[in-house]
């Protein structure tokens, strides 16, 4: 998908076809000026953001942010496995909220009894 060696030749091909001896050399220079350009202001943007940002700037994981790493399939994925994490976790919480409040019913049914005196008995030597 990318440029490859190949498809730079035959784009130079076509171009010197079509543009000539005599312009040929002139649109190489303007392109090289556009390149140059482009390539001051990245780097401009770049160190402003660098000194806006202070330390962090080094902190900051920019292949992540990469347009290039950008594929849906896997973002896709990554939110679903997220639900189904959250949602476990969340399962997961309400069990143990419930069997938090069902030990606090049988102390509190423990309570009562001992309080009226009819607790259960038990063997205190048993393991």
């Amino acid at each position: 998908m990318g440029l490859t060696f190949d498809k730079i030749l035959v784009i130079l091909v076509i171009a010197m076809f079509l543009l000539g001896p005599e312009r040929l050399p002139v649109y190489a220079k303007k392109l090289g000026e556009l390149v140059r350009g482009i390539k001051r202001m990245a780097d401009g943007a770049k160190d402003r953001l660098r000194d806006e940002m202070g330390p962090e700037f080094e902190e900051v994981d920019w292949k992540q942010l990469d347009p290039r790493q950008y594929d849906p399939r896997r973002i896709i994925r990554d939110a679903l496995v997220e639900d189904e994490r959250e949602a476990a976790a969340a399962a997961r919480r309400a069990r143990q909220a419930e069997a938090a409040e069902a030990r606090k019913a049988r102390l509190r049914e423990h309570e009562q009894a001992v309080a009226q005196g009819t607790a259960p008995n038990f063997d205190e030597e048993a393991t």
